[in-house]
């Protein structure tokens, strides 16, 4: 199916885009560079956890679907934050992002993150509960996304560079073992028959 290739494609790029800045950004902090590529590599989100739903949704149920609903519009959200921050904020003075903060800017910016955050969770979740990927990349892609979202409002360190690092890994392995098709579910549901 090419939406499935398209996002497993998208996921390993999507990694790249999170993890080479992560690690450039351990030696040389946050450039303008760096932030591109984040700020706009997250637009192959939405793509990538649709190859991941599409790939576990016959065993990942009612609550998979759910789980990817709010991934989904959690990383629309965040996906506008990744690119406020890099492509933006990253240009003004440091007292203007200051100021944008303290206001509704700032509201709506943990808005976004929690939403974000809850929707990693779940999908991490419904991923390790369908068993249809590596239960590593699925359990590190909960908790490092997560760290992303909480991270992502502080200054780079080499502890946000690792954290980008693990991200982009767990994305792009996930991505990786969407290539042997879709599972079939182990029980899966048959048809009631017709009474006559």
């Amino acid at each position: 199916m090419w939406l499935q290739r398209f996002g497993a494609a998208s996921g390993v790029i999507l990694g790249l885009s999170i993890g080479v800045p992560g690690a450039v950004e351990a030696f040389t902090g946050e450039t303008a560079a760096t932030g591109a590529v984040l700020g706009l590599g997250v637009a192959f989100a939405a793509p990538t956890v649709t190859a991941l739903y599409l790939h576990q949704r016959e065993r990942a149920g009612r609550f998979g679907a759910v789980a990817y609903a709010v991934n989904l519009l959690g990383l629309g959200l965040f996906t506008g934050v990744a690119f406020a921050l890099n492509l933006v904020l990253f240009y003004l003075d440091d007292p203007v992002v200051t100021d944008l903060r303290a206001g509704p800017t700032g509201l709506a910016l943990l808005g976004c993150a929690l939403v974000f955050v809850a929707g990693t969770i779940l999908f991490s979740i419904s991923m390790l509960r369908a068993g249809v990927f590596p239960r590593l990349p699925a359990a590190v892609y909960g908790v490092a996304l997560t760290l992303l979202a909480v991270l992502a409002p502080l200054d780079d360190t080499p502890l946000t560079s690792a954290v980008h690092v693990l991200a982009a890994a767990a994305i792009i392995w996930l991505s990786l073992s969407t290539s042997g098709g879709y599972p079939q579910a182990e029980n899966p549901v048959r048809p009631a028959r017709a009474v006559a």
